[in-house]
């Protein structure tokens, strides 16, 4: 029973996920869904939180000030929804969960940044870079057949013969 579990656990993953740790700045990409057309909305903030990293269940909260309001989302890693998550920023705090950054803004919410090597820590985000051009192409192509069918519509409603 539990290698069964085990086995199902291990479908779900995705093969490489980029090291996200406490402190980075991320630019998480979400497919969203809006009625039939789909985008990809871009969500770049601090990591403050990591849980269950080695785990399919392994997730990450992102916080960001949007209008002088904090904002702060939970991604599962493992979601199909998700993308690609892209490191911009690293770094260094001493903790895994960095919630005194809630009440803190400002100068003295800034965390002192580490050299990393960006390149390495984002190499696995080439799959999801091509996907996330393979539905942008897919978008583009429903638009203009969308566009096609509602002028198609619109000759017929007039009685336009041309």
């Amino acid at each position: 029973m539990f290698e069964l579990i085990k086995a199902i656990n291990q479908a779900q993953r995705k093969p490489k996920v980029v090291d996200v740790r406490s402190g980075d700045t991320v630019r998480v990409h979400q497919k969203i869904k809006e009625g039939n057309k789909e985008r990809v909305q871009v969500f770049e903030g601090v990591v403050i939180r990591t849980d269950r990293k080695d785990s399919h269940t392994s997730s990450i909260t992102v916080r960001r000030i949007a209008s002088g309001v904090g904002v702060e989302k939970t991604y599962l890693l493992h979601s199909p929804l998700v993308l690609k998550v892209e490191v911009t920023k690293r770094s260094k705090v001493r903790r895994k969960y960095l919630s005194y950054l809630r009440s803190r803004s400002g100068k003295s919410a800034r965390l002192t940044g580490v050299d990393f090597d960006r390149n390495k820590v984002n190499a696995a985000n080439q799959a999801a870079q091509e996907e996330i051009e393979q539905i942008k192409e897919e978008a583009a192509e429903h638009h203009d057949e969308y566009a096609k069918e509602e002028a198609a519509e619109l000759k017929a409603a007039t009685g336009d013969k041309k």
